[in-house]
């Protein structure tokens, strides 16, 4: 194994770098890298939870029967809610009003469940 006479690229002093070096220039990409990571790694995060949104309602509409729209689970969310309102007014004593929102809602749901 032969060594070269010639030194290293790095270990080389070449001035007119030295003279053309800017502090601000690295300061600048230094952060600019900085606010790189951090707007990919937000990226990724959000893109995950995107995909998790979507295969949740996918299951979610696909379990039910339902169409895997948004206005199909926000459909779903009141029939539920309709349901939780009629059990609430149930403990409150006030069966005539606890009858109509427990209706509501099982119909509200049985017309989106097929």
């Amino acid at each position: 194994m032969q060594l070269s006479s010639k030194p290293a690229e790095w270990l080389v002093f070449n001035p007119a770098e030295w003279l053309v070096f800017n502090p601000a220039e690295w300061l600048g990409e230094t952060l600019g890298t900085i606010v790189r990571v951090i707007v990919e790694s937000l990226a990724w995060l959000f893109n995950s939870f995107a995909g998790a949104a979507a295969a949740f309602i996918e299951g979610f509409s696909r379990a039910l029967g339902l169409d895997s729209s948004i206005l199909s689970v926000i459909a779903v969310i009141l029939g539920l809610c309709l349901i939780y309102w009629g059990i609430r007014a149930f403990i409150r004593r006030r069966i005539v009003a606890g009858v109509i929102w427990v209706f509501l809602g099982l119909w509200l749901l049985s017309a989106l469940i097929y």
